[in-house]
């Protein structure tokens, strides 16, 4: 009987062991309804065109929503994520068919069993910049200029190197473009850039990125090199702040190597009142005299700064409640308020987001 009882119970815990080796596939989603008032009151409804995330105005509306899977078995790991919404829809138009619903797909292959290095290859979040598309995880409601004006994904292949403590990341990419799925017709050549990630401390993320790649046709293709530089702060328990700098060039033309650029700095302040409340305070600055990334008829190009100041209250800890008001004050007129061309631009914006 104790033979028994004794076998019995290895067996138990060699399954129990057996399934706790077994990878799991963790299911997840998030949902951000949003209203926007336009002050300018645009006739077609749709705020300016370089905003492509809450880009609606005087309706409610799905900004995006994402059912997604993750597998991760230590070495071989993957993620598919399809969405919709405004988000969706704005900023995957250039893609056709069902690509313009994902969010993620992509899976990776650990290289070394002692390292952190891995090589993960289809659609992924992008390596530029501090924001993401899932709002509830940025600090302010809407997006900056820069944000919104920088892949918000990427297509192609990384590879990514981890120390053991997590300090430090540095991550090499081959992609498919600037913000693509599908590489461009008529484009062949290759893109690519580099991330690093500098954590001393938990209170501390010092990281550069860059792109490099041609765009356009290969009949009229002009080198991009973009860099972007920020730094979050968390100064005490209750106060942070997010410094970033963008600077990009691209030459004029084919034939003509001269470069115009691209500069966008961007201060962001977060007060945490208590968990569930917090104030968030953003100024930026975006120039871009030549149209690389924003095409304006203005003398100066587009040359603008941008304030807002939002709260949050975030009843449980899966769901935030927000509030924004954004000002947008250009150096020309370069937007519509029913006849007229005006030099600003007043938006209020609240959310409910929720993460599941």
């Amino acid at each position: 009987m104790n033979k028994f009882l004794i076998a019995a119970a290895t067996v138990c815990v060699g399954l129990s062991a057996k399934a706790q080796d077994e990878p799991k596939v963790k299911f997840s989603g998030y949902a951000e309804i949003y209203y926007g008032y336009d002050f300018n009151r645009p006739m077609n409804n749709n705020r300016p065109g370089f905003i492509y995330s809450h880009n609606r105005s005087n309706e409610v509306n799905l900004n995006l929503g994402y059912i997604k899977a993750a597998y991760d078995s230590g070495r071989i790991r993957a993620n598919m994520a399809i969405m919709a919404g405004t988000y969706a829809n704005a900023n995957l138009a250039a893609e056709s068919g069902v690509a313009k619903n994902i969010l993620e797909a992509n899976v990776g292959f650990k290289l070394s069993k002692k390292a952190n290095l891995w090589v993960d290859a289809g659609v992924f979040s992008s390596h530029i910049g501090f924001e993401s598309a899932i709002s509830k995880d940025c600090w302010v409601l809407t997006r900056n200029i820069s944000s919104e004006n920088t892949p918000y994904f990427e297509s192609g292949a990384k590879v990514t190197y981890s120390t053991d403590d997590n300090k430090f990341t540095a991550t090499a990419l081959y992609l498919n473009g600037w913000q693509r799925i599908a590489r461009q017709d008529g484009n062949r050549q290759p893109a690519g850039g580099v991330q690093l990630t500098w954590k001393p401390t938990d209170k501390i993320t010092v990281n550069y990125s860059n792109y490099l790649g041609a765009e356009g046709a290969d009949s009229v293709r002009v080198t991009r090199f973009y860099h972007d530089v920020y730094g979050i702060f968390q100064l005490s328990k209750a106060f942070g702040v997010t410094v970033g700098f963008d600077y990009g060039t691209q030459q004029k033309s084919k034939t003509d190597h001269r470069k115009n650029e691209v500069l966008s700095p961007v201060v962001i302040a977060r007060y945490t009142i208590d968990p569930q409340w917090a104030l968030a305070g953003r100024f930026e600055y975006y120039k871009d005299r030549n149209g690389v990334l924003i095409t304006s008829e203005s003398p100066n190009g587009f040359n603008t700064k941008g304030y807002s100041l939002n709260i949050d209250y975030a009843p449980v800890p899966n769901a935030v409640v927000r509030l924004e008001g954004k000002v947008y004050d250009s150096k020309d007129k370069i937007f519509k308020r029913e006849l007229s061309n005006v030099n600003y631009n007043a938006t209020v914006t609240a959310s409910v987001a929720v993460s599941f």
